[in-house]
């Protein structure tokens, strides 16, 4: 008899795709129900105030204010935010573009405590060249998008009129969670329909090789990055493989043994984030992104935000390289 898959096996599939799509739409069920409750006690205005200044040079609307407050606490309540209000007019297509673009460095904030967590015990000294380096290519990218739709956006109306419609009753509890749940359940299908379709192609591209093809594709044409060291390929390759945790320990590895400097570690992590953007994005991002907005419209935010991602991390990577 031919072996058995282990993967395919029932528990094997639970561990592998059912657990991690059941925890994803968890929390985008989450950032959405967040979102709808934040619209329903009309609390998007006190969070906008927080990102007001930022927001009002930007010429950003007070939902994208709120959002970018709100997403550091939660990014997916954040998209959830910016997708309510795009859908019921309140967002143009590009204003929706900007604002999920304005939102950048409040995302990353989210992750960088676990990001240094992870680089501190195995680098030491060079995590915080690392970790310094994507919070400023991070600050760069929101900074990027204020001066971007200011130039793009004409001033918004003084005031906001779906904000200040009904802001002098004050909004009950009962009421609001009413509201909130009622237009979760409307949403939360939508958001399953497309999300676990999305989220299981994935899986299952990834299971016969698709992304391990890319990836080797991409190790094999690496001949212009002679400007690293040979032994920080395999930093490289091990970062697009298995992503950061495999490309830290190979890191730690050579620092140790004097293979790599810490300037060569830092670019080799730098330049192994940079060229695994497309793998990321498909494999995270597109079936995150596809709960909250139509599949194209996901897809053009997902395109524009790895996009300017990649080119901030290639700017500051070279700053580093001709600075350190």
């Amino acid at each position: 008899m031919p072996a058995v898959d282990a993967s395919f096996t029932l528990a094997g599939l639970w561990h592998s795709l059912g657990w991690p799509l059941l925890r994803l739409l968890m929390g985008l069920a989450a950032g959405l129900l967040i979102a709808n409750l934040l619209e329903a006690l009309r609390w998007t205005r006190h969070l906008a105030r927080l990102a007001a200044p930022l927001a009002r040079a930007a010429h950003l609307r007070e939902v994208a204010g709120a959002s970018f407050s709100l997403a550091f606490v939660s990014p997916a309540a954040a998209n959830g935010l910016l997708s309510e209000s795009h859908n019921a007019g309140e967002l143009s297509g590009r204003e929706l573009m900007l604002a999920n673009l304005f939102n950048s460095l409040p995302a990353y904030l989210v992750h960088m405590p676990t990001i240094f967590l992870l680089t501190w015990p195995v680098l030491g000294a060079p995590a915080v060249f690392y970790v310094g380096l994507t919070l400023a290519a991070a600050a760069g990218r929101t900074a990027f998008t204020v001066l971007l739709a200011r130039s793009l956006l004409p001033p918004p109306p003084p005031g906001c009129l779906v904000c200040k419609a009904g802001s002098d009753e004050r909004t009950r509890w009962g009421a609001a969670l009413r509201t909130a749940w009622k237009r979760f359940r409307r949403r939360l299908p939508k958001l399953v329909y497309f999300t676990a379709p999305i989220y299981v192609l994935m899986y299952l591209l990834q299971h016969y090789g698709f992304f391990s093809l890319a990836e080797n594709w991409l190790a094999g044409h690496m001949g212009w990055l002679s400007f690293l060291k040979p032994q920080a390929m395999g930093i490289i390759v091990l970062h697009l493989a298995a992503e950061l945790g495999a490309a830290l320990g190979a890191a730690g590895s050579v620092l140790q043994t004097g293979g790599l400097s810490a300037r060569d570690v830092v670019l080799a992590l730098m330049v192994g984030n940079i060229l695994s953007t497309p793998m990321r994005a498909l494999r995270h991002q597109l079936p995150a992104y596809s709960g909250f907005f139509r599949p194209g419209l996901a897809l053009r935010l997902i395109l524009a935000n790895q996009g300017l991602r990649a080119a901030s991390m290639a700017l500051v990577t070279l700053l580093y390289y001709y600075c350190s």
